[in-house]
């Protein structure tokens, strides 16, 4: 039983997250400035207006949707990491779907002239190698080349505590890591919108045209929990929770749970353990169908209830020591490695036997002065 202290507690939290409002919600705000203009929307999955997607309630205001575009994972949110995404018409509205991930991340000039504003309206995990930031980051800079207005309906982001990692040096800008910001920036999308602009990140930065609809009654030290999984392999909070850390396995033989009930949420090897839980990686349909390990029995640890939070590098180092005292590959994709992390510098640190301490403070200077750098962005105390 709580105490009458924590039940005060507990009902004062639920009743300040009760009034928090997304972007997306306060149509008042922007759907006059759609009033008789041609609109495309970013969107996903997570578009959802109380329960309605994005591009229907729009059409149902009246709003002349014109374009979808799909970033990694689709429109939909059923393609797989990586997964082709095809240009296609959605089936329900009959409006054309135009890809954005893989070859084509920026539409074309003919796509554009029929628009006169682009909406983007997807829930970001606050993570820079999370690759919906980077598919705004293109979409914006369309906009300011073809002098579009653009908008972005802001969400929560459930990793806004923290402010940790390698700021990104441009020498491995990708479209993994576009800015020049830490793995953890603690930013919502609007508000690195407005850094994007205001820092002159994109092509034509001062020409765009930006409105950004803030979260209503939302703080920085508030929690949010996803009502949808933003892609299909970040199911629940706890895997949100644990994808910064855990996504840099990526570039390792180590499995993340990719093929399974509970992706981002273990670790596991084989031949050698890295714990006592056991897993069987299998092909799942648009989330992972060629996971690592599919068929075989790995060992390791199952994180489920582990309190991980913000940027760990522990596991990581720990399955460092492990695969190199058996004189087993760790880094198989180095180049990837340095992608995720904005640097080589973190790569070469652990191979010199740093320890988690010693890393962590070499980022620090960096950090503070991203901190300062961000503070004219930040829409929320």
């Amino acid at each position: 039983m709580l105490s009458a202290c924590a039940q005060q507690s507990a009902e004062k939290s639920a009743s300040v997250e009760a009034t928090m409002t997304v972007g997306a919600v306060q149509y008042q705000q922007y759907l006059p400035q759609l009033e008789g203009k041609r609109v495309g929307l970013v969107v996903n999955q997570t578009s959802q207006v109380d329960g309605i997607h994005i591009v229907d309630l729009l059409r149902d205001k009246g709003v002349n949707v014109t374009k979808i575009f799909a970033p990694e994972h689709g429109f939909r949110g059923d393609h797989d990491a990586g997964a082709h995404v095809k240009s296609t018409v959605d089936a329900k509205t009959g409006i054309d779907v135009v890809s954005i991930y893989g070859s084509n991340k920026k539409p074309d000039a003919a796509v554009l002239s029929e628009l006169d504003v682009i909406i983007f309206d997807i829930q970001d995990v606050g993570v820079r190698f999370y690759t919906y930031i980077s598919s705004m980051h293109y979409m914006m800079e369309a906009a300011a080349q073809n002098n579009l207005e653009f908008i972005v309906l802001d969400r929560p982001n459930p990793n806004i505590a923290y402010v940790d990692g390698p700021v990104l040096d441009l020498k491995f800008q990708s479209f993994v890591g576009m800015h020049e910001i830490p793995v953890l920036h603690g930013m919502t999308v609007g508000e690195l919108a407005k850094m994007i602009k205001g820092e002159g990140w994109i092509d034509q930065a001062q020409a765009l045209s930006l409105t950004v609809v803030p979260v209503a009654n939302y703080s920085r030290d508030m929690t949010y929990s996803l009502p949808v999984k933003p892609s299909p392999n970040l199911p629940n909070d706890q895997s949100i929770a644990l994808y910064p850390s855990l996504c840099f396995f990526e570039a390792t033989p180590i499995t993340i749970g990719r093929g399974t009930d509970f992706p981002f949420q273990v670790v596991g090897y084989s031949p050698t353990p890295l714990g006592e839980f056991s897993f069987t990686p299998r092909a799942i349909k648009g989330a992972s169908m060629n996971p690592k390990f599919k068929g075989i029995t790995v060992q390791g640890l199952d994180l489920r209830d582990s309190a991980i939070k913000g940027l760990d590098l522990s596991l990581f180092i720990s399955a460092y020591n492990t695969l190199t005292e058996q004189q087993q590959a760790f880094f198989e994709r180095a180049d990837f490695m340095d992608k995720l992390a904005g640097t080589d510098k973190l790569r070469l640190a652990i191979e010199a036997g740093q320890t988690e301490q010693q890393i962590k403070q070499s980022w620090q200077q960096g950090l503070e002065r991203f901190k300062q750098q961000r503070k004219p962005y930040l829409l929320y105390q």
